[in-house]
């Protein structure tokens, strides 16, 4: 018989940690050896981080990004366990982090952690490929509840890179990440973003194609957050046991080139 894997959470304490904590809960093919608050938190389940770096075979990190860049220095030092990570918001010096820690330990990051969402990205990148930016204008929408920090989400960047990728040029280029006053006519190519914060709302998103004539919307929405709790745990299935390296979900799903990896 297989030994469940065995998980920690940090960020236990928040939104997406309750949820994965209950799922683990449920399939005897996890183990949950112990949630990572924050510094100096408390409480049932909690442990500290060298802790659960040495027991666990894969931690879940839903924080920030500075907290998840750090700890995947931290795994990355002793060896292991595989990281998942979850935060957004990162700055590139903590993305250069990961990328140095992904050279000792397999590290899977991504700002969406939803099956339909990554199949969206996919459609977008082959809309953009297929819609020229002299004709059609790329505009992306999105909402959350009113306790996300960060904005644009993870989630609408990485469909900003989808779209810029269909088009083959660098999302740092042509994006416009907020207007305000007097803009100018909008740039011929540009890739736009709106954000949304109110109440509860899980996650909304939009990609605009808009010609002249018509405008065609690519769109997904979350009506449960268990739905990312049940992919980021999939993710950490597929993980386990992977050379080090850094992947997506395009490579849990097999959309990515060369998907699928080998495991130790």
């Amino acid at each position: 018989m297989t030994s469940p894997l065995k998980i920690a959470v940090a960020g236990a304490n928040g939104r997406m940690g309750r949820a994965i904590q209950s799922l683990l809960g449920a399939d005897p093919g996890f183990a949950f050896v112990g949630g990572i608050g924050r510094p100096g938190s408390a409480g049932a389940g909690l442990i500290d981080r060298s802790a659960a770096i040495g027991v666990a075979d894969v931690i879940l990190d839903f924080t920030t990004g500075s907290a998840a860049a750090e700890l995947a220095g931290l795994c990355a030092a002793a060896g292991g366990p595989a990281l998942v990570i979850g935060a957004t918001g990162f700055e590139p010096d903590e993305l250069e982090l990961i990328a140095e820690a992904a050279g000792s330990i397999p590290i899977l990051r991504s700002g969406n952690f939803s099956i339909g969402l990554n199949m969206l990205m996919g459609l977008v990148a082959q809309a953009a490929r297929a819609l020229p930016a002299e004709g059609w204008d790329i505009e992306i929408l999105e909402a959350h509840h009113n306790r996300k920090i960060d904005a644009p989400s993870g989630t609408a960047l990485m469909l900003g890179e989808a779209a810029a990728s269909g088009r083959g040029v660098s999302l740092a280029s042509v994006e416009r990440r907020a207007r305000d006053g007097i803009t100018g006519e909008r740039p011929q190519g540009e890739i736009g973003f709106a954000v949304l914060r109110a109440g509860g709302i899980v996650g909304e998103h939009s990609v605009l194609f808009a010609a002249a004539e018509e405008v065609i919307t690519l769109s997904h929405s979350a009506l449960d957050r268990a739905m990312f709790a049940r992919g980021a745990l999939a993710a950490a299935r597929w993980l386990a046991g992977r050379a080090p390296g850094e992947y997506s979900m395009r490579d849990v799903l097999g959309l990515a080139p060369g998907a699928g990896g080998q495991a130790g």
